[in-house]
Order: C-alpha cells, then structure tokens, then sequence
C-alpha cells in the first residue's frame, strides 16, 4: 500500500463540506466522500496527518456495509459508480479511501448505542448516583442502571442514547423523547430499533475476532421516505474499540483509535486550541499500527 499523507484533496466537483478528516464533494444526486488522513483531537485538526488511516477508516465502513445483513438500506453506491466519478476527476487512486453515496435528508440526530459504560454516560451515570444516594439503582437517559457499576463495565443491556449535532465542539447528549420531538417519534423509533441491532450484531461479530466494540454511533438520512444508514460506520474514529485479551472493569482501557495522539498532547504546555502542534514520528508510527491493527482483526485482511 502507498505510505504517502493525504492532508488535503481539490476535485472539480463542487465542495459539499470538509470535515475534520472527509472531504465531500457534490455531484448531483450523490455525494463523493473522500477519507483523508487528518487527524484530529480535542476538536483541534493536527498539521500532520496518520499514513493510511483514511483508507483504513474507508475500507472498515465498506466491509461492515457488505457484512452486516443489519447494514442495510445504507448509502453505498457500485463500484462502478464510484471508479467512473473518481476517473472524471482524474484521482481513480482514491478508491479504497472514498465512497460513492446517495443524497439524503441526514437526520439532525447523532445515534449513538453503548454497551459499556465509559466516557460521557460513566461522568453522567457517577452524578446520578451522588444524587440518588449509596445503593441506588439510577435512571440515565431512561434506562435504570443498578447501583455499583464500575468504569469499563459491560450494561445489562445496550442503550440508545441520542445526542444532537454540533457544528463546533463536543455533540450533546439528549433524552430519547427529545431525539423523538426533533425527528417524529415514527423515525425515532426506527432509529432506535436499527441501531441497536447493528450495534448487536456488530459487537457479537467484532468479539470473536478480539475486539470489544464498547459503544459506537450512527447516521441515517431519509430518501423517498426511506430511513438510510450513511455515513461511516463502526470505525476507530466513530466507536471505542477495546482489545478483548486487555479488558478489565474498573477503569479506562486500551483502545485501537487515536489514543496515543491524545495521550502525548496531554503532555504539553498547550491549551488545546488551534494552531495544534505537530506530532512527533513515534506518536503517528504507533496511532497508525493502532488503525492497521483494528481493521486486520475485523476484516482478517492486511492493509
């Protein structure tokens, strides 16, 4: 595979947005996506980017688009499709780092699905119980958590946890009625049930093959009517993947996403804001082996 960092992309197709690490482009009726090798932390994008890590976040969508039955309807258009618009624009290089999309009307709502308690729910769940009280079973975001869980630990059951999308900083959590009054409860509901069986049948999937997928987040647009999946899905960049062999309640864990990039900014006088400093060669060789790593046990392919 090239080892070459792509920063940056310029095709003829009118820009549709650029993000933290895609580049989308307008053609009509669809949307060519194109995964660079940004790389962002603390909502900062850093000057150096990750060697191959677009095609590994490309490449790991795609193969849980073609996998998962629960996968589908999704945005995925033909291969054709997508080597005859990256051949118009002179670049069929990028085909395993792109994607040939469907338009659609994107929900304004992030789905987000966790099986573990970490992150925001692990903040949010710590302050219920300090209002509860010693003991107490507690309710987040409508589901009742028992008493005593520690960071890490496996839920009773995978919960569907909405959150809003914003345009700078971190997205906020809401209630699932709250997702329901933004989208119509008809949609709500489909977005609900959709995602927690891709998030089942994912996590059963990823777990015999060493990786802990402890919670990870949807997109779905609306085309004729139609709720679509777009977007990417279950990568480093959009899920918390855990090495099974390493896991252990009680704490934070290891994990095949950027980790070691926020780990070594946490080491610097920086105040987390742009311009962001420039990562060492041992930070980005290890971030990298972290993604290939990843995308080899999902898929058993070398990348």
């Amino acid at each position: 595979m090239p080892s070459e960092v792509l920063l940056t992309t310029d095709l003829s197709y009118p820009a549709f947005r650029r993000g933290k690490v895609r580049d989308v482009y307008d053609l009509g009726d669809s949307l060519l996506i194109v995964a660079t090798d940004r790389i962002s932390a603390f909502d900062c994008v850093m000057p150096n980017g990750i060697p191959e890590k677009g095609r590994v976040l490309a490449q790991t969508s795609n193969f849980w688009f073609d996998t998962l039955p629960e996968a589908k309807p999704n945005h995925v258009m033909s291969r054709e499709a997508l080597m005859d618009a990256l051949n118009k624009a002179g670049h069929p290089e990028w085909a395993d780092r792109s994607v040939l999309g469907v338009k659609t009307d994107p929900l304004p709502i992030e789905c987000v699905v966790r099986g573990y308690i970490s992150g925001s729910l692990w903040k949010e769940y710590l302050a219920a119980c300090r209002e509860a009280g010693p003991g107490n079973a507690v309710v987040v975001h409508g589901y009742t958590l028992p008493a005593g869980l520690k960071e890490s630990d496996r839920l009773p059951e995978p919960i569907f946890t909405p959150a809003t999308k914003e345009s700078s900083g971190h997205d906020i959590n809401i209630s699932y009625d709250r997702a329901a009054e933004i989208v119509g409860a008809k949609i709500a509901d489909e977005a609900r049930g959709r995602s927690i069986a891709l998030y089942n049948a994912a996590a059963a999937y990823a777990l015999r093959r060493g990786i802990i997928i402890a919670d990870t987040k949807f997109e779905f647009g609306i085309r004729n009517g139609q709720v679509i999946l777009i977007d990417e899905i279950l990568t480093p960049d959009s899920s918390r993947f855990w090495p099974a062999d390493a896991y252990e309640p009680g704490h934070g864990q290891p994990s095949f996403d950027k980790q070691f990039v926020r780990d070594y900014l946490e080491t610097l006088d920086w105040d987390k804001t742009p311009p962001a400093p420039q990562l060492p060669a041992e930070v980005v060789e290890k971030t990298a082996a972290k993604y290939r790593e990843a995308f080899e046990l999902i898929t058993g392919a070398a990348k």
